[in-house]
């Protein structure tokens, strides 16, 4: 009898965020072939294969997933590997996001000006590769600057003024692997994001995220809980905006992680669509957590070209709280002094706590899932 022949897929990027990918694969009897940077590739020890090779070089990852004869490829949680996911998938005939369309929902002006270009609501913004062309500009303070194609609040800053402003831009561009800085219209508003999943065209949102952030002037992200406590009816529109939106974008392979702020006065602006899961944990564990699909497994799925329906079968809450020097106050609970009955899952990943100004700076983290509402552990503390 013949011994039946792994299924082979190419991940792309190594950190911590790709692990539970790997481990999902492992799990599912895939062969894993890993593509990232070494340094910080903690899945180099969890992958079948491992390739040293920077996530940017696609022609390179090309070739060898060519002579691997790669059955499919994908990413959990990465902006700048979504691209070359979709390179290597195009050239290759699997089953992908259009090249052109990655690339575009990974540069945050082509993703601006294309839904501007659709009818839906998203901040008034600038593309600025030279700083020169600041002084052109007459600009309406406070604002938003980040560089183009990057993610995890890397970059980020809230300006008040023409020198912030002047400063914040050569910081983004720095940043840029293009050398670009999206200047944008600062939306004050309630932050949220949506996870779903697509295949062939067909849009499945799974989950709405509430998100708690440092605020100004980086923006990096505190807690993550699911679901989001809003209307059905909210619900349903922002589920619409979203089908609008990768529609726009031309995204019609795997999953999304798209971003909004809800404004006071009701209003609801897109700030950032990605097409990847997304990260922090929400994706990879928060979803399945309190809705019970595994959505790790449907990415895999699309990549192999061989999707089933999402099915709903679990209303839970879940959540993630993340360990800096804004939050010590949680160390009890990594030190265990004290313990709750909802941990899912508890680490520290570092013991200096470091005032936030991007999501590496955070130092451990707390997943959670409860049966009745939201978990707070401030209120056991």
């Amino acid at each position: 009898m013949n011994k039946q022949v792994k299924p082979k897929i190419a991940i792309i990027g190594g950190s911590y965020l790709q692990l539970p990918l790997i481990k999902k694969c492992k799990e599912l009897g895939i062969e894993t072939h890993c593509f990232a940077w070494l340094e910080g590739a903690v899945c180099k020890d969890f992958a079948d294969h491992f390739y040293p090779i920077s996530i940017i070089q696609k022609e390179q990852i090309l070739d060898i997933c060519r002579t691997e004869a790669i059955n499919g490829i994908c990413t959990i949680a990465s902006d700048v590997a979504a691209p070359t996911v979709a390179y290597v998938a195009e050239k290759l005939g699997l089953n992908g996001n259009s090249y052109e369309s990655a690339c575009n929902a990974n540069n945050k002006f082509m993703m601006r000006k294309l839904l501007q270009q659709a009818g839906i609501l998203c901040p008034q913004f600038f593309c600025i590769t030279n700083i020169d062309q600041v002084h052109g500009i007459e600009w309406r303070f406070p604002l938003i600057v980040k560089p183009t194609d990057r993610s995890g609040s890397l970059g980020v800053s809230k300006v008040n003024n023409k020198e912030e402003l002047i400063l914040a831009i050569e910081k983004a561009i720095n940043f840029s692997f293009k050398g670009e800085a999206i200047v944008e219209e600062f939306i004050d508003g309630r932050e949220i994001s949506v996870e779903c999943i697509s295949y062939h065209g067909k849009h499945y949102p799974l989950q709405i995220t509430d998100k708690v952030t440092t605020n100004a002037p980086h923006f990096v992200e505190l807690e993550h809980h699911q679901p989001a406590e809003l209307s059905e009816s909210l619900y349903e529109e922002i589920y619409s905006i979203t089908t609008r939106a990768l529609e726009a974008l031309g995204l019609k392979e795997g999953a999304s992680h798209s971003e909004y702020k809800i404004t006071d006065k009701g209003s609801i602006y897109i700030m950032e669509i990605g097409g990847r899961m997304g990260g922090d944990f929400i994706g990879s564990d928060l979803v399945e957590l309190s809705t019970g699909y595994d959505f790790l497994k449907g990415v895999i799925e699309v990549s192999l070209n061989s999707f089933n329906e999402p099915q709903i079968h679990t209303k839970k809450y879940s959540g993630i709280y993340f360990l800096s020097k804004e939050t010590e106050e949680f160390l009890p609970f990594f030190k265990n002094l004290i313990s709750s009955d909802v941990i899912v899952e508890i680490n520290q990943t570092s013991t200096d706590l470091k005032d936030l100004t991007c999501s590496a700076d955070r130092s451990g983290y707390i997943i959670y899932q409860s049966d009745k509402s939201k978990w707070n552990p401030r209120t056991i503390l």
